[in-house]
């Protein structure tokens, strides 16, 4: 790997998360693959080890991290398996709406319990008719006093069913369209938020992923995030900081199986020598190599880039979510194929690597809309002399 020049910390925490993914995740990676449940005793390991804490600022309990401590520590639990991984960087998507957004006294209210990892987080945007089209979501709230009335289905959330807190983006005035979305914050155990359908996944099978629903469910106007009108803008920036995370989580899956591939290939026999022998296997191995260096220097660039302040990062964002995704599926394609046969047989960890690179292409914005955001970027650059 290539010296990225991390701080002491960042080293520290980056050797800390990848012995914790080789000594408690990894063990168990094909089991909860296997029965996609979720990973209740890892989660409630991962918060006693503080890394919850990472994002959140040291006024609300936190260590004061950016994205970059969350994309080194995504990258080695995904490493060892994508779906467990998405327990903490889904609770950091969840989370962010609150950091973007939320006052001083939601602050006070839902950090530390997030920071503790007491209370995990999931972020509500997308809907059955609302995927790539988030600004049409059908989902709406009503104020009726006190409290807002939110109405409508939320599907394929992350940690649904799982989580504490569930930050939320409704429409408070439908006629506006995307300009009428608002953000909340709807706790769990509130009247009216029930719990869908969970997903039977190809991958990422120890995620937590089901429909959440909201039936007349009356949430307490202290617990709206901004104001309303602002919750298109407040899902955006969430996910301009949440994508160099999926990003990670592609690199550490691809990293994942290129550890595997080269172990198989020095071991297996063929015509009398190893397979890693063979100049066909070796320029595979390179190639992978080469991929997952440029895909990590390109997230870790991008990360730096967020914590530094910068403003406009929506372009690196969606790059590295870009890039990263469809490296993961090059590379654990491309693993799979070095282990032939066997590659194909969940006797062997690879065919999960692959199963669990895909979501990566898709979830927090399709490559294929991502590559539409980044050409926008260019061509207004080129128009107004970048």
């Amino acid at each position: 790997m290539m010296n990225y020049y991390l701080t002491e910390m960042q080293q520290a925490l980056q050797q800390l998360a990848r012995e914790f993914a080789r000594g408690t995740i990894a063990p168990a990676a094909a089991q909860y693959d296997q029965s996609a449940e979720f990973p209740w005793p890892i989660v409630k390991e991962m918060a006693r080890m503080d890394f919850f804490r990472l994002w959140i600022p040291e006024a609300y309990e936190g260590m004061g991290g950016g994205i970059t401590e969350m994309a080194l520590v995504t990258e080695e639990f995904s490493r060892a398996c994508g779906g467990i991984a998405l327990a903490l960087a889904g609770t950091a998507l969840g989370t962010f709406p609150i950091l973007i957004a939320g006052s001083e006294e939601q602050q006070r209210k839902f950090l530390p319990v997030l920071a503790s990892g007491e209370g995990l987080a999931a972020f509500c945007l997308t809907e059955p008719e609302a995927g790539s089209d988030a600004g049409a979501i059908q989902t709406t709230a009503r104020l009726d006093g006190d409290a807002y009335i939110l109405n409508g289905t939320k599907h394929f959330i992350t940690n649904g069913g799982v989580a504490r807190f569930y930050t939320v983006i409704a429409n408070t005035d439908p006629a506006r369209g995307a300009r009428g979305a608002t953000a909340f914050v709807v706790e769990e155990g509130t009247p009216g938020l029930i719990f869908g359908k969970k997903e039977d996944k190809m991958g990422i099978r120890a995620s937590a992923t089901c429909e959440v629903v909201f039936q007349e469910c009356r949430v307490p106007k202290e617990n709206l995030l901004g104001k309303e009108g602002m919750g298109f803008p407040i899902a955006m920036k969430t996910l301009d900081r949440s994508r160099p995370g999926v990003a990670a989580q592609a690199v550490g899956i691809a990293q994942g199986a290129l550890d595997h591939a080269v172990r198989y290939a020095r071991t297996r026999q063929q015509f009398g020598q190893s397979i890693s022998s063979f100049q066909a296997i070796q320029f595979m191995l390179a190639d992978m190599a080469t991929e997952i260096e440029a895909a990590r220097a390109l997230v870790y660039g991008t990360a730096r880039m967020i914590d530094s302040g910068e403003k406009d990062f929506g372009r690196e964002s969606a790059m590295c979510k870009v890039f990263a995704g469809d490296v993961a599926m090059r590379v654990t394609t491309d693993a799979v194929q070095i282990f032939g046969g066997y590659g194909y047989m969940k006797d062997y960890p690879i065919e999960k690597y692959m199963r669990d690179a895909k979501i990566t292409q898709i979830y927090e914005g399709t490559n294929q809309i991502q590559r539409g955001v980044i050409a926008r970027h260019v061509i207004k650059e080129s128009a107004s002399g970048q």
